[in-house]
């Protein structure tokens, strides 16, 4: 295991730092970087994980980066993996960044996965600045890029990796080539690398969720904390095999050459035909499947089947999902992407619902948006939810993508695994002309970025937000630390068991006072009727 090695500080500039930084070295497996030392903790950006996988190493499986002499400069970050709308982004982008209180140690290591539908993002966000939880939670945090899009989620043999005999999945790949790397390394940083936590949010919760199931990455990780993870699955959230095989054929043709070929064409060409394919309305595309996202593809190796066709990771997980998933997508200016018109009357609404339940099929009929309403009406008049059709939009998203799944989920697998599983409801509000609790909102909390400039708008800067983050990185911290999570105001929170008071719903007096009687507190599953129209027609497939 690598060991610390500090050299004599040297003053240097960096605007992003705070007052008097300096340099800080370690020696990693591959070599020494050079970070930049703060007063209570140090970060090194821009750390070589994997070697680049460009050319013929476009879908291979990631090799370990290249030994280099020298001190390397880790005081910058790299660009994210090359995305839509982000001209810098590239495909040399498999590199970490670690926060660290000290390079001295054997800290809990937290590695966060990010997300972005497994198409968008980048560890190098001011959202995912890891300064916060390291020096509050005494941990090192590492974040990191991946292989996005075409590039990393996707499956056709005859992309098969001759040394691994890989042949999909390459962005999963890069995650588990990540957590080699921080086993390798850790130490260099202050951390222990038999106790590391995975966590994620959306795409990246998904990750850690499926990551988790495999055996080869077990001995890497003791733990897990998804965060409104994406459950993948077909129609809406994957791709089967089938149509993974088509779309690549077809982009193929498209570019002029083979399959073979396509590690070849140029990044940007490669990057437009995938965008093409899967632009407009899903009932117009090429293929069924991958209808919102296109997550990863059962291979029978990286990932052998869709989440509810498996049993839940067998690892102490502590699981989060916000009370309003779908105000993410539904209120300008909270995601990247621009969110559709809001519903402003009964016929726009009934389009705005068609459009989320064509997410699943592209058969919707009157009936079955008709039943659709009447419940979620029904369920906001016995739960005291609003009723306005932004407020039901929002919900019927958020609720078939994100909070169903979760805790059908959670419930399922509460009576199968042996290890101890934590529900938790995240619920503190945004400000106008932001609402409710949106999908995402638990990245700003885990990093205590809800604050910057980016985020201050929607989430807010005042007493009653630094609380409820203090909480969550403390529960996430002590859950990282013994698997027990536990925080100053948070009463004893028990494993979860489906219709008992054990989901914790955090931020749940929904104001913004300081002092407000009930941040944390106890309950079963808040909501439920919302849910049950999903169970009704059988959104999400049975094993």
């Amino acid at each position: 295991m690598a060991k610390p090695y500090v050299l004599t500080e040297l003053t240097h500039s960096d605007s992003a730092s705070s007052a008097h930084p300096c340099d800080v070295v370690v020696r990693t497996t591959e070599g020494l970087v050079a970070g930049t030392r703060h007063p209570e903790f140090a970060v090194f950006r821009g750390v070589p994980y994997a070697r680049p996988p460009l050319g013929a190493l476009r879908f291979s499986s990631p090799l370990p980066p290249v030994a280099w002499d020298g001190v390397r400069d880790a005081r910058r970050f790299v660009p994210p993996f090359l995305q839509p709308g982000v001209p810098e982004s590239r495909e040399d982008a498999l590199y970490a960044n670690v926060w660290t209180p000290d390079v001295r140690g054997s800290r809990p290591v937290l590695v966060y996965v990010h997300g972005g539908g497994w198409q968008i993002g980048g560890g190098e966000l001011a959202t995912y600045d890891g300064a916060r939880p390291a020096v509050r939670g005494d941990l090192v945090v590492v974040t990191f890029n991946y292989r996005l899009g075409a590039f990393g989620f996707g499956l056709h043999e005859d992309l098969t990796d001759p040394r691994t005999g890989s042949f999909a999945n390459w962005g999963l790949q890069d995650q588990v080539e990540l957590l080699r790397w921080v086993r390798r390394n850790a130490a260099a940083f202050g951390g222990d690398p038999g106790n590391v936590t995975l966590s994620g949010t959306s795409a990246g919760g998904a990750s850690a969720w499926q990551l988790a199931l495999l055996p080869q990455v077990r001995p890497l990780i003791r733990r897990i904390v998804p965060l409104s993870p994406c459950h993948v699955w077909q129609p809406a959230v994957g791709l089967t095999a089938e149509d993974s095989r088509t779309v690549y054929a077809a982009i193929a043709r498209r570019l002029g050459t083979d399959v073979r070929g396509l590690r070849h064409v140029p990044a940007g060409a490669l990057l437009d035909a995938w965008q093409r394919v899967f632009s407009g309305s899903p009932a117009t595309r090429l293929v069924a499947s991958g209808r919102e996202y296109r997550g990863p593809v059962p291979d029978g190796r990286w990932m052998r089947g869709f989440d509810h066709q498996l049993p839940a990771p067998d690892l102490p997980s502590m699981i989060v999902y916000t009370r309003t998933e779908g105000a993410f997508f539904t209120v300008p200016g909270l995601s990247a992407l621009p969110a559709p018109p809001a519903p402003r009357d009964e016929p726009e609404l009934r389009a705005a619902v068609r459009r989320v339940l064509e997410k699943r099929t592209p058969e919707v009929s009157d009936r079955l948006v008709d039943d659709c309403l009447t419940a979620y009406r029904q369920a906001a008049a016995a739960e005291g939810l609003p009723r306005d059709p932004l407020s039901l939009w929002t919900g019927i998203w958020g609720d078939g993508l994100f909070r169903y799944p979760i805790v059908r989920l959670a419930e399922r697998d509460a009576g199968e695994r042996q290890a101890a599983q934590y529900v938790m409801e995240f619920a503190h509000p945004t400000r106008p002309p932001a609402f409710g609790t949106p999908h995402e909102a638990t990245s700003r909390f885990l990093f205590g970025t809800h604050g910057i400039e980016e985020n201050a708008w929607a989430y807010g800067d005042g007493p009653s937000e630094r609380r409820v983050c203090d909480m969550f990185i403390d529960l996430v911290a002590s859950f990282a630390r013994d698997g027990v999570p536990s925080a100053a105001g948070v009463p004893d929170w028990p494993v979860f068991r489906p219709g008992r008071p054990t989901t914790l719903v955090l931020g749940a007096d929904g104001t913004a006072q300081a002092d407000g009687p009930r941040l944390a507190r106890l309950a079963t599953t808040p909501y439920p009727r919302s849910l049950r129209f999903w169970d009704d027609v059988g959104w999400v497939p049975r094993p």
